[in-house]
């Protein structure tokens, strides 16, 4: 199994920035299982998104909407992966969760609890 820890969530003023980390345990980290991680949110009453997600490969994903805002980084190392994010507006406040799973298409087979983000105008 692998349980999935974020952190680096709060409350920011538009234009702001936060990093958010996610910090992976369990044996099966440099599995295929674990392949893909990555970032989802979900807004209050909406549906949860894919924000970004990276292969242990390096290719990367982003949602149109945060392309050019925010960047995800992964060290597989210290089993962890990140998401810079910049530029912040009020419509990226969410909980965010960390998730992780075999490849981009597959879905995420991991979830985290997750991390409220708040931007405020």
């Amino acid at each position: 199994q692998v349980q999935l820890v974020e952190s680096g969530g709060g409350l920011v003023q538009a234009g702001g920035s936060l990093r958010l980390s996610c910090l992976a345990s369990g044996s099966i980290f440099s599995s295929f299982r674990i392949n893909t991680m990555g970032w989802y949110r979900q807004a209050s009453g909406k549906q949860r998104e894919l924000v970004a997600v990276t292969t242990r490969g390096g290719t990367t994903n982003y949602a149109d909407s945060v392309k050019g805002r925010f960047t995800i980084s992964r060290d597989n190392a210290k089993k962890s992966v990140y998401l810079q994010m910049n530029s912040l507006k009020p419509e990226d406040s969410a909980v965010y969760y960390c998730a992780a799973g075999p490849c981009i298409d597959c879905g995420p087979d991991y979830w985290g609890q997750g991390t409220q983000v708040t931007v405020s105008s």
